[in-house]
């Protein structure tokens, strides 16, 4: 357990905000598996501001969810401020997140996203002017550095916390790495010994064993799962088990993968429609039928899907072919 200013986190283990993945539906599936906390996609200031529909529909939060972090992203002080009084007062959030690791060229030209990783001045300019507007703690995510000549998050997490942040995440790449390399523990385990405030440790925790590790060696308050949790809530309830109890608790089954894909999916279409919901949910089966054999057709096939009827009809089809593989393998030994 760790506090994030006065909201109690009631486990190590954190959802991590994956743009055009963590909307409500998602989030609340990866809450039910166990996460302590989970945080919502990245939202546009501007976007929030000019009252943009779509944006606005992003900050849906169900309380089921709670307690949850809202991230927003912009490249100037004025406006963040302004969209941050906006969560403040209209959301059901219970943190808000400013974005300071997106390493996407469009975020990033913008003077958003990693674009801040380059100023601990601007870093402190920036959060104590969203410290002092609202009333919810504020928090920043961010990678460690532009690249490894500008690596400065040492730097960079003392400014947040002299500016009043109440933690901060820290994804173990540059910006220029992008999503590639390996991610450095050892610059998060240095920002970890030079702020008091909350340090959540992300990049590279890939199973229970790695989320003891970060925790062991690194010193981290949190570990924060990203990419390992998509189409794979288990990897959160696998490893809040581990953690806790040191047990660990064998994959599912790809019967109880389908069971919940198709619950993510009909949150999906509650929350966006059939048609958007199932066009979104693509990647998603993709992802719950990662690591199953003879998953290759049915990949491809799913991406001709276009109702709710076609998705489920052929993801239950395709258990059965399994479940009856599984049964022929075990008579034949």
């Amino acid at each position: 357990m760790f506090k994030i200013g006065d909201v109690q986190i009631n486990n190590r283990v954190v959802l991590a905000p994956m743009a055009g993945v963590c909307n409500s539906a998602f989030r609340l599936t990866v809450k039910e598996f166990g996460a302590g906390l989970v945080c919502a996609e990245m939202v546009s200031d501007k976007g929030i501001l000019f009252n943009n529909e779509k944006t606005l529909n992003m900050l849906y939060i169900d309380e089921r969810e709670k307690p949850l972090s809202l991230q927003i992203f912009g490249g100037e002080k004025e406006t963040l401020v302004e969209a941050a009084k906006f969560v403040d007062k209209n959301t059901n959030a219970d943190i808000i997140d400013i974005n300071m690791g997106c390493p996407v060229p469009k975020i990033t030209k913008c003077d958003a996203g990693a674009k801040w990783l380059l100023d601990p001045n601007k870093i402190y300019d920036v959060v104590s002017a969203v410290v002092n507007a609202v009333e919810k703690p504020v928090t920043v995510k961010m990678r460690i550095g532009w690249d490894e000549d500008h690596i400065y998050a040492v730097e960079n997490a003392q400014a947040v916390e002299r500016a009043g942040g109440k933690a901060v995440a820290v994804h173990g790449r540059t910006r220029v790495q992008m999503y590639e390399g390996k991610a450095d523990w050892n610059i998060i385990k240095q920002v970890k010994e030079a702020v008091n405030i909350p340090v959540i440790g992300n990049g590279d925790v890939q199973t229970p064993q790695d989320a003891k590790r970060m925790l062991d060696e690194i010193g981290v308050d949190g570990v924060m799962i990203g990419r390992a949790a998509l189409g794979n809530p288990w990897m959160i309830y696998r490893t809040v088990r581990y953690l806790e109890t040191g047990e660990l608790i064998p994959e599912p089954s790809v019967r109880e993968k389908i069971d919940v894909c198709i619950l993510h999916l009909d949150r999906l279409i509650a929350l966006k429609n059939e048609h958007i919901a199932v066009k979104e949910m693509r990647k998603h089966a993709a992802w719950y039928l990662k690591g199953v054999r003879g998953n290759a057709r049915v990949r491809n096939a799913i991406n001709e899907c276009n109702t709710r009827e076609e998705l489920v009809n052929l993801l239950r089809q395709f258990v059965e072919e399994v479940e009856a593989k599984q049964q022929s393998d075990a008579q034949a030994v």
